[in-house]
């Protein structure tokens, strides 16, 4: 059975501007699946970008978007959700937008718990601005500013965001948009800071650099390194560092919602 996609997409402003094969166009048709399978309507949603690749989604929505500034799309969500906590707020970032300049926005959301999906396109690396290595580049990885390997150790992003407070962490990958559409249902439905790293590819700035040009090579090394998270759990500790865990990592549904604490202070002064 067709999916249609034409009440969510901004046909006039096709075609695209990301590269043949690029990742980020499989997380857009997700997301438009998950948000069909809510029935919520594109008037009630808000998706909040900042700048890179992945920020250019928002522009292909027809839904209420904006595209900011490098690293503060969280801010500019937050200010919506507080004004309109009946709202569906979803963000779209790259993994140096989202973790480098915008780290300190990004968990300070999850330490509020303020009820957004933040969706983390995560490949490695800046590609729109020329290749430069990001906070989750792999160690020894190279990268326009990393010529002869990356030096320092990445982000687990994930850990970070359960650390920092999110009530809600899963892990997806491009090799699987139906799984990943899955996981995205189940952060936009979560009532808390829902975090979803996304493991895609960029064959264009990190691929061509570390052997692995042709986005379908790349995207199948992802999809071998993907395990379910049971499965995952029942590896040796060894075997562990050459696979990554997929699925709801961690959940919490009975965390305090920052908007909904917040109106009862209002409520409660207002009396």
């Amino acid at each position: 059975m067709s999916f249609d996609y034409k009440p969510y997409l901004r046909y006039e402003k096709l075609p695209h501007m990301w590269c043949p094969g690029c990742g980020i166009g499989i997380v857009v048709k997700a997301m438009i699946r998950a948000f069909d399978d809510l029935e919520w309507d594109p008037r009630d949603i808000a998706v909040v970008s900042g700048i890179g690749c992945t920020s250019r989604a928002p522009g292909y929505l027809n839904m209420n978007t904006l595209h900011t500034t490098h690293g503060r799309a969280l801010s500019f969500a937050t200010g919506i959700k507080m004004h309109r906590p009946d709202g569906n707020v979803v963000v779209i970032a790259g993994d140096g937008d989202s973790t480098a300049i915008g780290g300190n926005h990004l968990i300070h959301a999850a330490r509020r718990n303020i009820n957004i999906t933040m969706i983390v396109n995560n490949n490695n690396i800046y590609g729109m601005t020329g290749g430069q290595y990001s906070p989750t580049t792999p160690l020894g990885a190279k990268a326009a500013t990393a010529p002869y390997g990356n030096l320092e150790p990445s982000f687990d992003l994930p850990h970070l965001l359960r650390g920092a407070g999110a009530s809600f962490v899963a892990r997806g990958h491009v090799g699987n948009g139906r799984q990943l559409s899955t996981i995205l249902k189940k952060g936009f439905a979560h009532n808390g800071f829902a975090f979803i790293e996304v493991v895609s590819n960029c064959h264009t700035q990190f691929g061509r650099r570390n052997r692995m040009a042709d986005p379908m090579n790349m995207i199948k090394w992802i999809s071998d390194r993907a395990k379910p998270l049971k499965k995952f759990g029942q590896m040796e500790e060894d075997d562990k560092a050459k696979y990554f865990p997929v699925g709801v990592l961690f959940e919490e549904k009975d965390r305090p919602e920052y908007t909904a604490t917040y109106e009862k202070l209002i409520k409660k002064l207002s009396a």
